[in-house]
């Protein structure tokens, strides 16, 4: 994850001043403001930190295709009905529920034939057990099905945990720096006054590496790779400063 951060610091001392508006070696811009009552100033720091996060899918859907021609609609439903049971034992005794397969058929006449096709969709969270279930069904149904190509992609819970977590390591980020300009003020950091996130971004990366894949797979030579998205976001923080060297009444 790759953390940045810039900073600004506002110093409002108890005790107006006046500075002269030139900015330090260390980039902080110091000032003085008053707020209220020249009792009820504040010192506050104020911190914008950005942060990246990178998610690969954690999702992926097959779809596995089945057909038969016949010349009565029973044989031709029993020759469909039978593959069709096999491939939905296969994806149940690999632990995939109900919930995540579905099943569709068509039936329609040509001349003198009726056409059966079915198409079942399985979606799955374990990736190498979509690649053993593929395996199993090209290897006992051989020409009789078709798996189509996995296609990956990204839940909404997924996506949402990337951009919380984002914000929250852009936020620790900022919090970390704010904290080391407040030592480089001789100041103390106290609570934070204001978080605002002021940017989020997302785009995907597709990575082209056949390098990365596993060798589970041989079966399944057009294997697309996994793919991932990066959500980076940008907040602005201000924290309260307390004077070290003040004492606690």
């Amino acid at each position: 994850m790759d953390n940045q951060s810039r900073v600004f610091a506002a110093i409002l001392p108890a005790a107006a001043r006046e500075l002269d508006g030139n900015e330090n070696q260390q980039g902080v811009e110091v000032r003085a403001v008053s707020r209220q009552s020249p009792s009820s100033r504040v010192r506050e720091v104020q911190v914008t930190g950005t942060a990246e996060v990178c998610c690969p899918a954690d999702r992926v859907s097959v779809r596995v295709s089945v057909g038969s021609r016949k010349e009565s609609v029973n044989e031709v439903t029993s020759s469909v009905s039978r593959r069709l049971e096999y491939i939905l034992q296969a994806v149940r005794q690999h632990g995939v529920g109900d919930k995540d397969t579905s099943v569709r058929r068509f039936l329609h006449r040509e001349a003198d034939q009726y056409h059966m096709d079915a198409e079942v969709t399985v979606t799955f969270s374990d990736f190498e057990k979509m690649e053993r279930v593929c395996s199993v069904l090209l290897e006992k149904l051989d020409k009789s099905v078709c798996v189509g190509a996995p296609q990956f992609y990204h839940s909404a819970e997924c996506l949402s945990q990337m951009r919380r977590r984002a914000c929250v390591s852009a936020v620790e980020n900022a919090q970390q720096k704010a904290c080391e300009v407040s030592q480089l003020l001789g100041q103390t950091l106290g609570a934070p006054l204001l978080v605002r996130e002021e940017e989020t971004r997302e785009w995907r990366n597709e990575d082209e590496d056949d390098g990365g894949r596993r060798q589970g797979a041989t079966l399944l030579p057009h294997l697309p790779s996994t793919p991932t998205i990066t959500a980076s976001s940008r907040v602005s923080v201000s924290f309260s400063l307390r004077d070290r060297s003040r004492k606690k009444v």
